[in-house]
């Protein structure tokens, strides 16, 4: 694990163009597996999650032209090997789940294996496990090594499911799956972020008839063959919101490309709760230095200022950290809640090492008391993405040499993060030869 050496204190001024959502790619890269024809995706963020999947997928046999650096890669599937080797699936990414509607429609058979991503309490697969069993697919155990999904020659059938939550990563594989099903399916409770239209958009370019994108109903008429297609990944409101905070959080005026504003009333108010005026125009949005950092005060009378994080469309909850972050130099104090993740403020002792005050309520809840004297620390960042940024927005806020230890995570989530803040004018850099 490699670390961030950060002299904080400095204003951030400039103009900065986002990545592609990060958490659209790789169901997009996936989806190039029940694709008949060749995919054509653009503006492709360069983070290790996708690296990994165009390996695994040229592995396969895959022809892929392009290269991530350059933001555009084209992918041919049609003539992948016979069979592939279990163990070639990529680890360390629970994100490899996403894989299974592809290799099931293409080989047929998949063998099982824990796979992990972020560590943020419990991520159970049985629900993915009985959308492919209702989909057509045996669950069968292969003594010991694991268990086996085998789907029959005649391929997947249409599926009608109401799971217990809105899952993300369900939904993209309800859609892939019933993209290439004989008939109709339909999930209710259905995620609908803005990478589960991505992910929609791209399949309804192939060929398939989805009705319902962007809500919590969606309606798929599967086809036998898709085509190809030419697709854009969106642009990444996580990474236009976390630039914003960092410039609310350390001053000066920060320029952020934004095609995504429809996306973003509900994130405006949120920065409006910690004083922070977000400005829209054209296809940018704008921080400007001198915000007031002061928390709103609820009209309801002893009533503590909360942001709630919970699924589409309510504020994202990997977008909490940062804005706890910023919280800590605003006066006043929130709530933040995390009604997905239990456990996911367990870094909340790292930030304290800056002299932030927080309370931790439940597993759920924490209490951020802002505006407390802050200096430079060194920390450890948990495995979680926005922690690791959390962490390191409240360094460069803040004078002196702050060390953000095992700072890999943000390289997940982020392409050219460090560049794009020193071009901003932060003193931050990797530690040895992680540059």
């Amino acid at each position: 694990m490699s670390s961030l050496i950060v002299n904080g204190g400095r204003e951030l001024n400039g103009k900065i163009v986002p990545s592609g959502n990060k958490n659209s790619i790789l169901p997009m890269l996936c989806a190039s597996l029940v694709a008949g024809e060749p995919v054509t995706i653009h503006n492709v963020p360069d983070i290790t999650d996708a690296r990994k999947i165009v390996a695994f997928l040229q592995l396969l046999g895959a022809r892929i032209e392009g290269d991530i650096e350059s933001g555009t890669l084209r992918i041919d599937t049609r003539s992948l090997v016979a069979t592939f080797d279990q163990k070639s699936l990529p680890s360390g990414m629970r994100s490899a789940v996403l894989l299974l509607p592809g290799l099931l429609h293409r080989y047929g058979q998949v063998t099982l294996s824990e796979a992990k991503g972020c560590f943020l309490g419990s991520r159970e697969i049985d629900p993915h496990i009985a959308l492919f069993v209702a989909g057509g697919a045996a669950l069968n155990s292969a003594n010991g090594n694991g268990s086996v999904l085998s789907l029959p020659k005649s391929g997947f059938k249409a599926v009608d499911l109401w799971p217990d939550y809105a899952s993300v990563t369900l939904t993209e594989n309800f859609l892939m799956t019933a993209a290439v099903a004989k008939g109709t399916s339909v999930l209710r409770n259905a995620a609908s972020e803005p990478h589960v239209q991505d992910l929609c958009r791209m399949l309804v370019a192939m060929g398939c008839d989805i009705q319902g994108i962007g809500t919590n109903v969606l309606t798929v008429t599967g086809r036998s063959s898709l085509t190809g297609a030419d697709v854009t990944v969106s642009q990444d409101h996580h990474e236009i919101v976390t630039f914003l905070a960092l410039g609310a959080i350390c001053g000066g005026t920060l320029t952020i490309g934004n095609s995504v504003q429809d996306q973003f009333p509900l994130m405006d108010r949120c920065f409006q709760k910690l004083g922070v005026n977000i400005e829209h125009a054209g296809e940018e949005s704008t921080v400007r230095a001198n915000q007031s950092l002061e928390v709103e005060r609820p009209f309801t009378a002893n009533m503590m200022q909360k942001i709630e994080g919970a699924p589409w469309p309510y504020f994202p909850v990997d977008l909490l950290p940062p804005m706890m972050a910023l919280a800590t130099r605003c006066q006043g104090e929130v709530l933040f809640w995390n009604k997905v993740y239990e456990g996911a403020f367990f870094w909340l002792p790292e930030m304290a090492k800056f002299g932030a005050l927080s309370f931790l309520a439940d597993p759920h809840r924490a209490i951020v008391f802002g505006n407390r004297p802050l200096h430079a620390a060194t920390v450890d960042a948990p495995y979680i993405i926005r922690a690791a940024v959390a962490l390191m927005m409240i360094a460069l806020s803040v004078p002196g040499k702050s060390v953000i230890q095992n700072a890999d995570p943000i390289r997940r989530a982020h392409p050219q993060f460090i560049e794009k803040l020193r071009s901003l004018g932060a003193d931050i850099s990797w530690s040895g030869s992680a540059e």
